[in-house]
């Protein structure tokens, strides 16, 4: 029988062992200056095993539904939902019946030093299902479906609006947590996006004066209802181009949108791309 060493041994080569894979299907990869930007495809149903990597990285769900397993979290993952691991975080993800695609921003360390030095740090693995970090990788993701001689620049700004949010976050988070009726009026937008609600209207289901649920969620998310509101929205609306067919004039009017105007110059400004180009890209993506 081998020892309790010897075990301990050969599990962390089994781990390190996959440090470096993804272990799907490499659908498209690109190195720039503190960055690996990779697109990863899985078959339905597929488990990974228990692994680690040397670098920090984001992963944006891009298609598909799966669940993530780190420390001692479990964490559903639907399309545009943001996972950070840490370097050597161990983790597994299993895929529903549809498997999935993986967007993946693996980060240098001597980069990830220099934000560092700033002041900017983000050290613990965090899962971000909905903001403005997901929104952000969003549009990561489409520039490395289209890059160019301009896109280094571009996804080194998106990162460093991804990093000092998502610092920010971790800050707050070990500060003190959210009051339980703020997290309960943020769930309302999550249940109810799609509906016309009013400040007035959330404050009065929560039981505090509208001006101090605004003064309380923009000091907690660091935007406001509204923005929260629209980012809701668009990330329905992301998901409904990656899952389904339906005109884009209907996916404005389920997430919530007046009109499909409305929702493209919305989508435009967030996205950077209108929703046609946006799902075109995806599609030739596939």
């Amino acid at each position: 029988m081998a020892s309790p060493r010897t075990f301990e041994r050969d599990i962390y080569k089994t781990v390190h062992a996959a440090a470096e894979r993804f272990h799907g299907e490499s659908l498209k990869s690109c190195q720039i200056p503190g960055f690996i930007l990779s697109e990863w495809r899985y078959p339905p149903y597929f488990e990974t095993p228990l692994h680690a990597h040397g670098r920090a990285l984001f992963c944006l769900a891009v298609e598909g539904t799966y669940t993530a397993r780190y420390g001692l979290k479990t964490y559903t993952c639907e399309p545009a939902s943001l996972l950070f691991y840490a370097p050597n975080e161990l983790h597994s993800d299993h895929f529903q019946n549809s498997g999935g695609r993986f967007f993946i921003i693996e980060i240098e360390p001597w980069w990830l030093e220099r934000v560092r030095e700033q002041g900017v740090m983000i050290d613990d693995s965090s899962d971000f299902k909905s903001g403005s970090l997901a929104m952000f990788a969003m549009s990561l993701y489409q520039e490395f479906l289209a890059m160019d001689e301009a896109s280094p620049l571009i996804v080194e700004g998106l990162m460093l609006a991804i990093i000092g949010k998502a610092s920010r976050r971790a800050t707050t988070t070990l500060t003190s947590q959210p009051p339980r009726w703020l997290e309960q009026a943020r769930q309302l937008l999550s249940d109810r996006f799609n509906e016309t609600l009013t400040l007035t209207e959330i404050a009065d289901s929560v039981g505090v004066s509208p001006t101090y649920l605004a003064q309380m969620f923009h000091k907690y998310y660091q935007c406001t209802v509204g923005d929260h509101l629209r980012r809701l929205r668009l990330e329905f609306a992301c998901r409904e181009m990656v899952t389904s067919k339906a005109p884009l004039c209907q996916i404005a009017l389920a997430a919530g949108f007046s009109d499909q105007s409305h929702f493209s110059r919305m989508f435009k400004r967030h996205m950077g791309v209108s929703p046609t180009l946006y799902r075109e890209t995806l599609e030739k993506s596939k």
